[in-house]
């Protein structure tokens, strides 16, 4: 059996595994082949595609692209919104801002006495991560912290914004999940310009989606070890 063969045997063993293990729709080197050189295949968004299928996509230059999922309505929805003391004054701001069009959910914290962004930057990426929040708006001084934090919560893809182009590019390009924002860099009327750029721009995908893709896959790696 030569190596192409042995490839093929183990891409079918996993598939075979991979689809009897939670019924996603799995992308193999079949489905690649089948892709014109240079072409776009587009998948659920929630597919699994095998190493080898990304491996024939590079070689052939076949761009691999998730479908587009309707979007909900505005007012149905969620946006968890926390913040450090630094932050707390724009995250009240934000919240009259937003709650008219948004379900908000509030992860603290309650005032401006002194508290630690970890624990409200982690509490808003949970929220993303598990799919109960569509979004996440982290505040803190700087907005590095948070963003920081947050990016190490599976699923989660935060920015740090500081203007409308930023808000653009994290969205149309990386397919940022939770925005991050320092309340001592930006003012109040910039950041409800930055946080409704960044709510309606939607992702790229084509091009984008490749990379974005390879984000993700270099954290699940990291998560198997």
């Amino acid at each position: 059996m030569n190596d192409d063969a042995i490839r093929r045997a183990v891409e079918r063993a996993l598939r075979k595994h991979l689809g009897q293990a939670d019924g996603r729709t799995v992308i193999d080197a079949a489905d690649i082949e089948a892709v014109p050189e240079g072409g776009t295949l587009v998948v659920p968004p929630d597919a699994i595609i095998t190493p080898l299928a990304r491996q024939y996509a590079l070689d052939r230059n076949i761009t691999i692209t998730q479908a587009e999922v309707a979007l909900p309505e505005p007012q149905h929805r969620v946006i968890a919104l926390g913040a450090d003391h630094g932050g707390y004054r724009l995250k009240e701001a934000l919240k009259v801002f937003l709650q008219a069009d948004y379900t908000l959910i509030d992860c603290g914290t309650d005032s401006p006495d002194s508290v630690d962004y970890p624990d409200f930057a982690h509490a808003v990426a949970q929220q993303v991560s598990s799919g109960r929040a569509w979004r996440g708006i982290i505040i803190d001084g700087a907005g590095i912290g948070s963003c920081m934090v947050a990016n190490k919560v599976p699923g989660v893809l935060a920015a740090m914004c500081y203007d409308q182009a930023t808000a653009i590019n994290s969205r149309e390009h990386n397919n940022a999940n939770v925005l991050t924002l320092g309340a001592g860099l930006i003012g109040e009327a910039l950041a409800k310009q930055i946080v409704k750029t960044w709510l309606s721009t939607a992702f790229g995908g084509g091009r984008h989606a490749r990379r974005v893709n390879k984000i993700i896959d270099i954290e699940r790696r990291y998560r198997a070890e």
